[in-house]
């Protein structure tokens, strides 16, 4: 067990713009912040949350009560990417947590969670109830919120306002791996683990900023990512992904890849109360009896009812009956919104990176 003995200041104050206001104890670094107040409800993998390029601008509480007793893992690259992060940051604006941690026991660890926050110059704040703060959430849907430090205030931001995909995506191409299929992976603000579960697969991934032109490029196969904010934001995504459905070579979109790829069709999107962000949420394949339990974070969703003709639903949420993916009467293009390539789980739906080559073998 190892324990870091940090000096932070003793309070902090959460300021919500519904005239809310709740304290706590600091730890992480010793600035304010302001986001979207969202609540997520992963027991595990907060490492890979943190990291995760779709949590960009939003101030995220953790439901399970203890964290931080795992620490965070040595940051090492592989293949051009982190090996145990979602990104080469962390992506949030702001922690809250009911309990945190500063000693930790983990075999890959190498330092506290409150350490990791401060190196990224990004609060964090605990003793806090956060039964309380998620149900607020839940009832009031999500909102602009603000950690003050030190008394040091500052402005509400709206992630919302703003395309966050030209922010976090790669300024130029870069390409990963010598396989022998050739996937463009547009870069909305993606996760490494898509990267990998490609990587595995015997590919070739050329990863391009969110709005390359990219119909001029030799491919066999676009991936469009992940990422944050609203994606009517995503012109310039939006307009290639019309031009790309004209043509017959395989599209497949996960999490904002699934709302690019239905705006580029025709339907249209719309903002969720307090949106999906967890490791257990439940979807039905439409047209079986199967359910899968999967990884979300999002705050917008498609209007299914928008979707033109030879566009169907693909997947729904069990909990609300949201829109989880759309697929092609007969082209071979289909998106999700949940996350195949969850990190840290589950990986119930991994199989749907083997539907997207063996579409592209046929």
């Amino acid at each position: 067990m190892i324990s870091e003995k940090t000096s932070y200041p003793l309070s902090i104050n959460l300021v919500l713009d519904n005239g809310s206001s709740i304290s706590g104890k600091s730890f992480g670094a010793r600035v304010s912040a302001a986001g979207e107040t969202v609540f997520n409800t992963a027991m595990t993998g907060y490492p890979e949350s943190l990291s995760d390029p779709s949590y960009f601008g939003q101030i995220l509480v953790l439901t399970y009560p203890l964290i931080g007793n795992y620490g965070v893992p040595e940051d090492s690259i592989r293949n051009g990417i982190h090996t145990h992060f979602e990104s080469d940051k962390v992506m949030i604006s702001g922690l809250i947590v009911a309990d945190y941690s500063e000693q930790y026991n983990h075999w890959n660890a190498t330092k506290s969670l409150g350490k990791w926050l401060e190196e990224h110059n990004i609060p964090g704040m605990c003793d806090v109830d956060t039964r309380a703060l998620t149900h607020m959430i839940r009832e009031q849907g999500a909102m602009k919120g603000k950690l003050i430090v030190d008394n040091n205030d500052i402005a509400f931001y709206d992630p919302d306002k703003e395309n966050l995909a030209a922010r976090l995506c790669v300024r130029e191409k870069v390409v990963y791996g010598k396989g022998s299929k050739r996937i463009l992976l547009v870069d909305c603000g993606v996760k490494n683990n898509i990267i990998r579960r490609l990587l595995q697969r015997d590919t070739t991934v050329i990863r391009v900023p969110w709005d390359y032109p990219f119909s001029k490029d030799e491919y066999d196969g676009i991936l469009i990512s992940n990422g944050p904010g609203n994606p009517v934001h995503c012109t310039k995504t939006i307009e290639n992904l019309k031009q790309a459905i004209q043509e017959d070579k395989p599209i497949f979109g996960i999490c904002l890849g699934n709302q690019l790829l239905a705006l580029a069709s025709g339907a249209t999107t719309y903002k969720l109360k307090y949106g999906h962000r967890s490791h257990n949420q439940p979807v039905l394949q439409l047209g079986t009896n199967k359910a899968y339990i999967t990884s979300q974070n999002h705050g917008y969703a498609i209007d299914q009812s928008t979707l033109p003709a030879d566009w169907n639903p693909w997947f729904v949420n069990l909990n609300d009956g949201t829109n989880e993916g759309i697929r092609h009467s007969h082209k071979p293009f289909c998106s999700v919104q949940f996350h195949p390539e969850a990190s840290s789980g589950p990986t119930d739906t991994d199989f749907l990176f083997d539907e997207f080559l063996n579409m592209i073998k046929r």
